[in-house]
């Protein structure tokens, strides 16, 4: 039997990456989907990030301890991912992403026997071709509490726009990983162009600091402040995809909530830098679907 197994990693942005480019390879290649959820969050001690994709329908089962190469498990990865290295990339069984661009080589694979796919993989050109797949797996499961569904509410009563800002340093610092200063202010001029009568609702980890940076009076703005921390990043998420439109930060957690979106008509606004020698890299080869504004 085929297997891929994904090692699932990162903020919940990434760890949906990680598992559609999986997603996708399985599908197409009759393969069964057996997700790692250990091996990328049992040494995370800096972010102290959890799985988190149980809050979606993903039809497949969570791997055994034989399939997660346990016991001595790093050191058979390590051992795996070395000599795979050896190999042409097609034919490898520890896949390992190279670089951060797309990379077609992911789509010519052809597995045999058991393959571990190692890498962030951010990129729909990934699983565009299985689109409709990965949509109907990543349906979100809607928090049940009142505060959420009173404001899914108010977004479904106005014409809304998800405005996500993620502060990777401290506003007051340096600020070389966070989005550019004037970039929420061109993104608000050009919505206002496109939907000039919206009400924006405003995601972020340090909401105060997101509210200086939105040019608008309180009244068409509201700040989205009470789902604290990654336990519930699957709910913000989930009532970003019930807005309409999207100002999204240089932040794989507002791009999926821009993609699966399901309104026909959306805009996405999106930066649309890069930065190769800093921490940050975004814009990067496949990031951004065509149609997205790109500012």
């Amino acid at each position: 039997m085929i297997k891929i197994i994904p090692r699932i990693f990162g903020g919940l942005g990434n760890q949906l990456f990680c598992y559609a480019a999986a997603r996708r390879l399985a599908f197409v290649r009759n393969a069964e989907l057996v997700i790692d959820d250990v091996s990328g969050f049992v040494r995370d001690y800096t972010h102290q990030r959890h799985y988190q994709l149980d809050h979606f329908q993903i039809p497949c089962r969570k791997a055994t301890a034989a399939e997660l190469l346990e016991p001595f498990t790093r050191v058979r990865r390590m051992i795996k991912r070395r000599w795979n290295l050896r190999i042409p990339f097609e034919e490898r069984s520890y896949i390992q992403q190279e670089g951060i661009d797309f990379d077609i080589r992911l789509l010519r694979v052809k597995p045999h026997g058991t393959v571990y796919l190692d890498g962030y993989w951010q990129s729909e050109s990934y699983f565009k071709d299985i689109e409709e797949t990965i949509r109907a797996d990543l349906r979100i499961q809607p928090p049940k509490d009142g505060l959420n569904e009173a404001m899914a509410a108010r977004i479904h009563d106005c014409l809304a726009v998800a405005v996500h800002m993620r502060f990777f340093d401290e506003p007051s610092g340096q600020c070389i990983n966070n989005a550019p200063g004037d970039y929420y202010l061109r993104a608000i001029v050009r919505m206002e162009t496109i939907v000039p009568n919206a009400h924006y609702f405003v995601f972020s980890d340090q909401p105060e600091s997101a509210r200086g940076c939105i040019p608008l009076p309180d009244e068409r703005i509201t700040l989205v402040a009470h789902n604290i921390g990654d336990t519930n990043a699957y709910a913000d998420l989930w009532l970003m995809t019930q807005c309409k439109h999207f100002i999204i930060a240089n932040s794989t957690f507002s791009w999926w909530g821009a993609w699966l979106a399901e309104y026909a008509g959306k805009y996405v606004i999106a930066p649309g830098f890069e930065m190769r020698k800093g921490k940050m890299s975004w814009g990067f080869e496949g990031l951004l679907p065509k149609e997205w504004i790109q500012l």
